[in-house]
């Protein structure tokens, strides 16, 4: 009982601030400290935390297609001519004039009413909802991205347009479809001040702003999200930043991709069942050359060959650490402890095979723990309960799984200008030089763009 008292009084502590002092002398420039947990009051009213699936593939950009056809309605010139100074302005969002033909919308308009104008207006709303609420890069150019991107079903385009059309407000249509993050509203302020002689500058922003759209519009009320350029994961309640964590990357030969799945639990002591990729570059060699060597370190294994399949027992050495947050996805990608700890104080940070080792792991499994039950963070007795549960399972020394009440969405994403959770914009390093591909996409034409979705196939990635 000593040694939970003292385990229990130390984290205690680290939730309290103790642990955000000593970051915050010790951060690295660039990087946000780790704000204090704080008392939440409760939400205004009841709000319903979206459900988390697992990611058995990944909303395509052109999710209009698979969206009931929009039928043309009517469209009176004032809503047509909203549409064309929406159009002519849209570069201070990131996207390009060019693409929604205003030449042709102009001319349409000089027409006047009818059938013509109707249905170009139609289409060209279409078009410019579709990139403001999905994205404008296809998915070829995305880089590793296997994010469940909701929003064609909880903001479907046929409503956006009936509202603007009965609202006579296409702006006010067109603006409820984008990003909600203010990152992405910082992202556009810094836009609009950069200099047009400013090429590179403006390529990326698009870049990032192009990013936000590729998620989900609403993360969730409860929900984490990690920055790979930055190396650091954050968890959001209600809106706020309340904790950020160092964490370590996947190298450049095995980058972690940009993934979203459901948090569920908490696994102390978790085994490593390894990768095939890590078996036949670096484990599977070792079994060969050195059998005893591989037994100390922790590894059991079955077959050989290509049936050769390994599982690396957990320890003080284990690569996972004491824990690891439970989060099924098919790519095998996961937050988890780490026995090397020094890593945390360099900066690039790039060293794993594909998951993130997160510092203070058993803080962050606590936080998560105590935001899922429901409690304040303020509740002491909870807070202890939590705490004392999972120190309890660990001293036990068996793999075993702390479960959440309900899942909380986790996404990790690839921002190469963000802000550090709060303060201004920063620019950090294009690790896996993903920027290129999403530049190069808006150096062409969209129509040149439009290539049916691409089916995912849930293929497993390296981790650890």
């Amino acid at each position: 009982m000593a040694l939970n008292a003292r385990l229990s009084a130390l984290v205690m502590a680290s939730l309290l601030g103790s642990e955000a002092a000593r970051l915050a002398a010790a951060q690295p420039q660039g990087t946000s400290q780790t704000p204090p947990p704080i008392a939440l009051p409760p939400p205004p009213g009841p709000v319903e935390l979206p459900q988390a699936q697992g990611i058995i593939g990944a909303t395509p950009p052109t999710a209009m297609e698979e969206e009931a056809p929009v039928v043309a309605p009517h469209w009176a010139l004032g809503d047509a001519r909203q549409l064309l100074a929406v159009i002519l302005s849209i570069g201070k969002r990131g996207l390009l004039p060019a693409d929604y033909e205003p030449a042709a919308l102009k001319a349409a308009i000089d027409g006047g009413e009818g059938a013509d104008l109707d249905a170009l207006a139609t289409r060209l709303f279409t078009d410019l909802a579709t990139d403001l609420r999905d994205g404008r890069t296809p998915l070829s150019a995305r880089g590793d991205w296997f994010i469940n991107d909701t929003d064609a079903k909880t903001l479907p385009l046929d409503i956006a347009l009936q509202v603007g059309l009965e609202s006579h407000d296409i702006d006010g249509a067109l603006t409820r479809l984008e990003p909600k993050h203010p990152d992405y509203a910082a992202l556009k302020a810094e836009l609009a001040k950069t200099p047009a002689t400013s090429t590179t500058k403006i390529a990326r922003l698009r870049a990032n702003l192009d990013r936000w759209r590729w998620l989900p519009q609403s993360l969730g009320v409860k929900h984490v999200l990690a920055n790979i350029p930055e190396y650091m994961v954050r968890i959001n309640t209600y809106g706020r930043n309340i904790a950020a964590y160092r964490v370590i990357v996947g190298k450049l030969d095995t980058p972690t991709p940009q993934i979203s799945a459901p948090a569920v639990g908490i696994v102390v002591h978790p085994p490593w069942v390894l990768p095939q990729s890590i078996i036949k570059q670096e484990v599977g060699p070792l079994i060969a050359r050195d059998p005893a060597k591989a037994r100390a370190r922790g590894y059991v294994w079955t077959g050989e060959g290509k049936t050769l399949s390994v599982v690396q027992k957990p320890g003080p050495t284990a690569a996972l650490g004491q824990l690891k947050l439970d989060m099924p996805n098919p790519h095998a990608i996961f937050l988890h402890d780490t026995p090397n700890k020094a890593l945390f104080a360099n900066n690039p940070r790039a060293y794993s095979h594909g998951c993130l080792r997160t510092e203070r792991a058993f803080e962050f499994g606590i936080l998560l723990s105590l935001l899922q039950s429901g409690q304040r963070l303020d509740d002491a007795d909870a807070r202890n309960k939590i705490a004392d549960n999972l120190v309890e399972l660990i001293r036990a020394g068996d793999t075993a799984r702390a479960p959440f009440k309900e899942p909380i969405p986790v996404y990790i994403g690839y921002f190469t200008i963000a802000t550090a959770g709060t303060g201004p914009l920063q620019s950090f390093p294009d690790l896996y030089s993903w920027d290129a591909p999403v530049i190069a996409a808006f150096a062409k034409a969209r129509k040149d763009l439009n290539v049916p979705p691409v089916a995912l196939a849930p293929a497993v990635s390296p981790a650890g």
